[in-house]
């Protein structure tokens, strides 16, 4: 059987069992024994398993992921951001949209400390939503801002996309996607931020300012912001300081951000018996759906290999364009449409094994290529129909917020998304000028 019938009946078969609702990581994995089945080549399951076992199983770096996961819900519960929260939306009262950027400043901080979806849009969403419909915001631009922003952790270090990414990417480290990804992820934050300092001018009714008898005295405010700011400091300092000085690996580094978010949370009078063992099941769950999809996928990329669906598939997209950058910008648009129905998980595994040989092939920079992957992958969350972001902002907003309030809310900052990558195509430097001072060329 030729590779591309395999490629066909594989895709097929992928597709089929995702939107029969079936779990990513066993339609990944059956996907791949159907597929060895239906090739004539049931060996080719041997290999694979030995595969598992030698690439994934046996792969240091994959252990930061559970020890980030649990220190991001340490700080969850050592209630760090909520009272810095606090302190910004005070301290921006005077300011048209203040609101919108202490959600935007908050979630910047709270991707450089949890790099957790999901942990960073409910904490914002339950501290900041209500607020800002109290006060009058317009209920696309708060659900909108609050979504993407709170999807900036995936991007912005320490994360546990560019953990996974490093480990599928030969010769790239996780410190040099940490540094490629940082000024990337800042500079997206701040544009949301420069959004909504549009939108307070050009709308001044969609993002109005707090009235003046809720103001607070700056002087407190300023000594509060600072105090509260100081634990988090401490942290992202502890973790990329230590990680991009060479002084730690990335599984090192997230060992000693884990144990700082558990001081943390002691320090603050916050521990719990009850919530430390919470969030140790919470972790081993969130880890173990992490690496059964991760198994999955090797299992499916083993077999698609072997078969030569993978071949097939490369033949393909080297012949939709011959130019090196037109061919970027296919895989950047496969990507993206990707996201529009799996997981960023799902599309790294499954798109890396493809896009990476043909990167190297046309000698383009696979950093630079793999952070922009990386912002791309933003808009995963924010894409519907299958956006997780939107999924849980549903699940925290009011009911006078629909969903098509959210949908229209993430339009324009995944307009943002797609200027950031054009601004990094145009200025690659953007993705290499960090790691090239701090690793060399």
């Amino acid at each position: 059987m030729s590779g591309e019938t395999i490629a066909l009946i594989m895709s097929g078969l992928l597709l089929l069992g995702l939107f029969m609702g079936h779990p990513l990581a066993f339609v990944l994995g059956g996907t791949a024994v159907l597929g060895a089945l239906i090739a004539g080549k049931p060996m080719v399951l041997g290999i694979v398993i030995n595969r598992i076992f030698g690439d994934v199983l046996d792969n240091y770096v994959l252990i930061a992921i559970p020890l980030f996961i649990l220190m991001a819900r340490f700080l969850s519960d050592s209630g760090v951001t909520d009272k810095m929260f606090e302190a910004l939306r005070h301290l921006m009262a005077r300011v048209s949209g203040g609101l919108g950027l202490a959600v935007v400043f908050i979630s910047i901080l709270l991707a450089a400390t949890t790099g957790i979806i999901g942990a960073s849009i409910t904490v914002m969403g339950v501290m900041a939503l209500r607020p800002m419909l109290q006060y009058g915001y317009d209920k696309r631009l708060a659900t909108g801002l609050i979504a993407s922003s709170g999807c900036l952790g995936i991007l912005i270090p320490p994360s546990i996309m560019l953990i996974l990414m490093a480990s599928y990417a030969p010769g790239l480290s996780v410190g040099q996607l940490f540094a490629g990804a940082m000024l990337p992820g800042v500079l997206l934050g701040l544009m949301y931020a420069a959004y909504v300092t549009f939108i307070a001018w050009f709308k001044p009714q969609w993002a109005p300012p707090v009235t003046e008898e809720e103001q607070i005295e700056r002087g407190a405010l300023w000594r509060m912001l600072i105090l509260e700011a100081i634990p988090p400091l401490v942290l992202i300092l502890g973790i990329l300081g230590t990680l991009l000085a060479g002084v730690a690996t990335a599984t090192e580094a997230s060992a000693i951000g884990a144990f700082l978010a558990l001081l943390i949370v002691v320090m603050r009078g916050r521990f719990e018996w009850s919530n430390f063992f919470s969030a140790l099941r919470e972790t081993a769950r969130t880890s173990a759906m992490i690496l059964f999809i991760v198994v999955g996928a090797t299992a499916f990329t083993g077999v698609f290999n072997i078969t030569g669906g993978l071949r097939a598939s490369q033949e393909l997209i080297r012949g939709l364009a011959e130019d090196p950058y037109m061919l970027v910008a296919v895989m950047l648009v496969v990507v993206f449409i990707l996201g529009m129905f799996l997981d960023w998980t799902g599309i790294v595994l499954l798109s890396f094994p493809i896009f990476l040989p043909l990167v190297n092939e046309m000698q383009v920079d696979p950093l630079w290529f793999v952070v922009l992957t990386a912002v791309v992958l933003q808009t995963s969350f924010l894409s519907p129909p299958f956006g997780y972001a939107l999924f849980y902002m549903r699940a925290i907003a009011p009911p006078e917020v629909s969903t098509g309030d959210i949908i229209r809310g993430v339009a324009p900052f995944i307009g943002l998304i797609i200027l950031m990558c054009a601004l990094m195509i145009f200025f690659p430097g953007l993705v290499t000028w960090l790691p090239e001072r701090l690793y060399g060329g």
